[in-house]
């Protein structure tokens, strides 16, 4: 008997309980909510080993803890303001602020790349653009969450201290305005240094040297500035690191103290071009990550 034939006498079909699926078709708004909540879930390690929980929530502690020595402090005191500006804050403690994002920033996005799910996302109806608003707002959201808490608590502690309540809630709301900048701000930068390489490691480093390094050289460069009496440079040197470039904003139009060197911050108009610049590296940031995954998600 031909071999064909065996082959054809052999064959045979079985039902494996494969069924059409006849529910409702939830979309890309569904889809975008759900890799939305997932990845600001996996940026405290939620839903993840305990191990990855470590990080996170141990940064989040320690983002927290000055905030309520400084209430105690204020509150046994009795002292008529807090020791900090809430504008402050987020500038006294960016180093915490720039470890976490280095950590979770590529956790986000380097493991998708590394492993080439990216066209799996894609094979279904997401698009580029809702891939990335997820992520970008995902990110956003837990900086928002790490730098917002402590003003919070700050917040609370100056009222059961009994400090003037609409000054303090003046202050308070410019001190929310000015950490959604920089989480926005914070959380571009570090995804699109992220996305370039599937290397978690590589971009833990890139994002520290970004963040961290260049506040440390501009800080450098003001103080050599200020000591040569070039007062209207030590501003102007502030365009070159992202936390300064938040000082800036919120000096300007925020009612802050500048932390430059001898407090010379810009000028409202000066401010404008501070303002344009934070604006315009936000929106770059998420056009250069759409641009990214239009690419890797062929």
């Amino acid at each position: 008997m031909p071999p064909e034939t065996q082959t054809q006498q052999r064959a045979e079909i079985h039902n494996i309980g494969y069924r059409h699926y006849d529910g409702a078709r939830l979309g890309r708004a569904y889809a975008r909510r759900s890799l939305f909540s997932q990845s600001l879930r996996g940026a405290y390690g939620l839903g993840r080993s305990a191990k990855s929980k470590v990080a996170p929530m141990l940064l989040a502690a320690v983002m927290c803890v000055p905030a309520l020595i400084l209430v105690a402090v204020t509150v046994v005191t009795k002292q008529n303001s807090l020791p900090v500006e809430y504008t402050r804050y987020a500038v006294i403690m960016q180093a915490v602020i720039g470890l976490y994002t280095a950590a979770q920033a590529p956790q986000s996005v380097s493991r998708d790349l590394r492993f080439k799910t990216i066209p799996l996302y894609f094979s279904r109806p997401i698009e580029a653009a809702d891939y990335v608003t997820a992520k970008f707002a995902a990110m956003a959201s837990a900086l928002f969450a790490l730098t917002g808490v402590p003003l919070v608590i700050l917040y609370v502690g100056a009222l059961l201290a009994k400090l003037d309540f609409a000054d303090q809630t003046k202050a308070f709301a410019q001190g929310l305005v000015s950490v959604v900048l920089l989480s926005l701000l914070f959380a571009g930068i570090s995804l699109v240094v992220a996305a370039l390489t599937p290397r978690r490691g590589f971009g833990v480093a890139a994002v520290i040297a970004l963040l961290t390094i260049s506040y440390g050289a501009v800080s450098t460069l003001q103080a050599i500035a200020w000591d040569q009496g070039s007062t209207g440079a030590v501003s102007w040197i502030g365009l070159f690191s992202p936390i300064t470039i938040i000082d800036g904003v919120q000096t300007a139009f925020l009612g802050a103290t500048s932390a430059y060197p001898g407090g010379f911050g810009p000028d409202a108009k000066a401010g404008l071009v501070f303002l344009l610049v934070l604006l315009g590296l936000i929106a770059g940031s998420y056009g250069l990550l759409l641009r990214r995954y239009r690419k890797v998600g062929l």
